[in-house]
C-alpha cells in the first residue's frame, strides 16, 4: 500500500513557500520568484492536480510551453530550479514516492558578457542629479556614488541601515544572497555624497515637524524606506530621455565596479569577495571584458597592431 499523502498542487505549493520562508529563512525576493514560477506551473497543469499524478512528461510540457512563449533561458532555468525545489520538498515529506523532477535538464544559456559603463558615462550619470534636478538631488547622487563605489546589488543598498556602517562611512556590512554578510567599501566621493544627503534628509524632515525614524539609509520623499523597485525607477529616470539618455540597469553599476577593479590590477579572488560571489567563475566573466579592452588598446597603440589611425 502506498504511503503517499493525497496532496493537490496548490496546497503543496503553499506549504512549500511557507516552509522556505519560515523554516529556511529565505529572502523575500527568493520567495516571490518561487511563487511566480509555481503559479506558472499551476496555470499549465491545473491547481487541483495531485502532485503524485504529475509526470516527467507533464513537466517537460511546461518547459516546452515556456520556450514557445519566447521566455529567455535564464527565466526557464529559474522555473526548472523552482520546480525541482518543490518536488524535493514533496519527496521529503512523502507526498510523492518518486521525484520525477530530478530528470529535468536545464536549457543552454547564451554567453553574454556583462554590460558596463565607461568612466565618462559613470561620471555623467553620477552628476546628473545636480544638473537635471529631477527628483531628490542629494539622495540620488549618493545612491549612484554608493552603487558604483561598492559594487553592491540594488537590494543590498536598499536594505542598508545606518548602524551597518563603520566610522566615517568608510565601509559597511551588507547581507547578500543566501543571507551571507560581507564588508563593502566606499570611496571618498561616495562618502562625501552620503554625508550631504544625510544632512539634507535630517533638515527635510525636521523642518516640517516629522520624525525621521526609518533605520534604512535611503528613504523616499515621504520619509519611508526606499525599496529596490523605487531605486530602479530612479535610475531609469536619470538614465532615460529626461536624464543622460543612455539607459542602464542597476546592475551596470556593479558590472562597472568589477571591471574597473580588475582593469586596475585587483586580484580576482579579492573582487569575488567584495562582490559576494559564491563561485569564482562568476567573477571571472569580467576578466573577458578587461582582456578584450587590452587587445583593443594594443591594436590601436602598437605600430603593427593593424588599426589604421
Amino acid at each position: 500500500m502506498s504511503s503517499e499523502k493525497i496532496t493537490f498542487l496548490k496546497d503543496a505549493c503553499e506549504e512549500f513557500l511557507l516552509y522556505e520562508q519560515t523554516v529556511r529563512g529565505l529572502s523575500e525576493n527568493t520567495i516571490v520568484s518561487y511563487r511566480n514560477d509555481l503559479s506558472v506551473l499551476q496555470n499549465f497543469l491545473g491547481s487541483d492536480v495531485k502532485v503524485s499524478d504529475i509526470t516527467l512528461e507533464d513537466l517537460r510540457y511546461c518547459i516546452g510551453e515556456l520556450s514557445r512563449k519566447k521566455r529567455v533561458s535564464s527565466s526557464i532555468n529559474r522555473f526548472i530550479a523552482s520546480v525541482r525545489s518543490l518536488f524535493a520538498y514533496c519527496r521529503k515529506f512523502q507526498y510523492i514516492q518518486n521525484n520525477v523532477a530530478l530528470e529535468l535538464k536545464t536549457v543552454k544559456m547564451p554567453k553574454h558578457l556583462p554590460v558596463f559603463m565607461t568612466n565618462a558615462e559613470v561620471d555623467k550619470l553620477c552628476n546628473a542629479p545636480e544638473k537635471k534636478e529631477l527628483l531628490w538631488e542629494s539622495r540620488d547622487k549618493a545612491l549612484f556614488e554608493m552603487l558604483y563605489s561598492s559594487g553592491c546589488r540594488i537590494s543590498e543598498i536598499a536594505n542598508l541601515k545606518l548602524e551597518d556602517f563603520s566610522g566615517d562611512f568608510e565601509s559597511a556590512i551588507v547581507t547578500g544572497k543566501g543571507s551571507k554578510d560581507r564588508r563593502v567599501y566606499f570611496a571618498q566621493d561616495a562618502r562625501n555624497a552620503l554625508k550631504l544627503y544625510l544632512e539634507d534628509r535630517k533638515k527635510r524632515f525636521s523642518s516640517n515637524g516629522r520624525k525621521d525614524t526609518v533605520k534604512e539609509v535611503f528613504v523616499n520623499q515621504n520619509g519611508k524606506k526606499l525599496t529596490d523597485e523605487g531605486m530602479r525607477w530612479i535610475i531609469s529616470r536619470y538614465s532615460g530621455v529626461e536624464g543622460v539618455n543612455h539607459h542602464v540597469s542597476p546592475h551596470a553599476f556593479r558590472h562597472t565596479f568589477a571591471t574597473q577593479m580588475l582593469s586596475n590590477g585587483a586580484d580576482v579572488r579579492l573582487v569575488q569577495e567584495m562582490l559576494g560571489h559564491s563561485n569564482i567563475s562568476t567573477t571571472q566573466r569580467y576578466t573577458h571584458i578587461t582582456t578584450d579592452k587590452l587587445i583593443e588598446i594594443y591594436n590601436r597603440a602598437h605600430p603593427h597592431g593593424g588599426t589604421k589611425k
